[in-house]
């Protein structure tokens, strides 16, 4: 096999094990605490953790991929998923598992940034959609095997976190078969005032791109954090929300190589023109059909398959419009407003199910959607020197 495919393939598996440990832990230590009577509230916090620790860690990681490249980055993040991971068992605590989750999220991020960066670096721009589509693919497959492991916790409780630390483990193990790279050099510093240096300049060139990413994490997390609060106080029983989540997932699984080749064919900013527009019409038509469950799965089925791919189509654009030097510092851009839109998400969409009534909570989504439509349609791309 062509090694440059044999790193791709690597790197894009690393990446869905990462997905499946973290769609493992969500519902887990969910229903964990839940059994032990924890009070929902205090159950929401413990998941932010894992968003706070890609928040603090952001600003520090751009330094050490300059400094030592790619794959020690990536074999730092894992082994910290993999150790944390495997002393959940070792001491049941609010608080440690608090911390141990913080962790997950520096690691991740540390494993998500490099893999990232690296595969947008390497990849021709005819290919950049399908390579970083495939990227999207393999994470969310793993996400959304990941909940299959929650079963395990009625045996055991510990089942769920050694079984993930073992396959992690096997998986990163594999780093070992690919070479270091160092990104594109800089001209600025590798430090961290050198890091919001370079932060201004790709807020220059892309700062458009970022949106699609915010939109998601906004998305993802408000529709897994928020609707089965909505539609509970809507009278749709829990079997429906246990159909309508996974139609939106799968819709997002389906189309995320096809949307990926396209924006290749096409070009990146009319793909997320054209979803960003659907988005909008699809919310805003299950607001309308909210009281049908047919009608809620349709929209939430064709959702999914147009705005499914927004996170991985904002880093495609990204990488398009700023020159190689600034990818790192890119990425960490993609991957901060994912984490915005991730902890606001939840927070806005339960203001609005709390301060508003009827279909507020899906005009909430179509509005986004739409201004980040206006967003792309206003922007005027500026053509970066390729060594600049």
């Amino acid at each position: 096999m062509n090694y440059s495919i044999l790193r791709f393939w690597i790197l894009v598996t690393i990446v869905g094990i990462s997905g499946f440990s973290q769609g493992m832990l969500l519902p887990t230590i969910a229903i964990i605490f839940e059994n032990d009577g924890l009070s929902s509230s205090l159950n929401g916090l413990h998941a932010t953790a894992l968003y706070i620790g890609i928040l603090f860690a952001s600003p520090f990681m751009e330094g050490p991929l300059r400094r030592f490249g790619y794959k020690p980055l990536i074999l730092a993040g894992g082994l910290a998923v993999i150790i944390s991971l495997a002393l959940f068992p070792a001491w049941k605590s609010y608080w440690f598992w608090f911390v141990l989750r913080l962790v997950i999220g520096i690691g991740d991020h540390m494993l998500h940034f490099a893999t990232q960066t690296w595969i947008t670096a390497s990849s021709p721009q005819h290919k950049r959609g399908r390579n970083i589509s495939i990227y999207g693919l393999f994470f969310g497959l793993g996400f959304a095997f990941g909940p299959l492991m929650t079963r395990f916790s009625e045996t055991n409780e510990s089942l769920p976190f050694i079984i993930s630390s073992i396959i992690s483990l096997t998986v990163w193990l594999a780093m070992f078969l690919i070479k270091n790279e160092l990104p594109v050099p800089d001209l600025e510093t590798a430090s961290f005032k050198g890091t919001f240096q370079r932060f201004s300049k790709v807020f220059k060139f892309a700062w458009v791109a970022f949106l699609p990413p915010f939109c998601y994490g906004f998305l993802e997390a408000s529709l897994n954090g928020n609707f089965p609060v909505y539609a509970l106080r809507s009278g749709i029983d829990v079997n429906t929300v246990s159909i309508l989540l996974p139609a939106f997932a799968g819709g997002g699984i389906f189309s995320q190589l096809p949307l990926g080749v396209l924006s290749d064919k096409f070009g990146r900013r009319n793909i997320l023109l054209i979803i960003m527009l659907s988005g909008f019409v699809l919310f805003t038509a299950a607001g309308v059909f909210q009281e049908s469950t047919i009608g809620l799965f349709i929209c939430f089925i064709l959702a999914g398959m147009m705005v499914g791919s927004t996170f991985s189509l904002g880093i495609s654009y990204m990488a398009d419009l700023v020159p190689n030097s600034l990818l790192p510092t890119g990425n960490l851009a993609c991957g901060i407003f994912f984490s915005f839109g991730s902890i606001s998400g939840p927070f806005i969409g339960g203001l609005a199910i709390e301060l508003l009534s009827g279909a507020s909570f899906f005009y909430v989504i179509s509005i986004m959607m739409l201004t980040v439509f206006l967003a792309l349609a206003a922007f005027k791309e500026k053509k970066p020197a390729l060594q600049a």
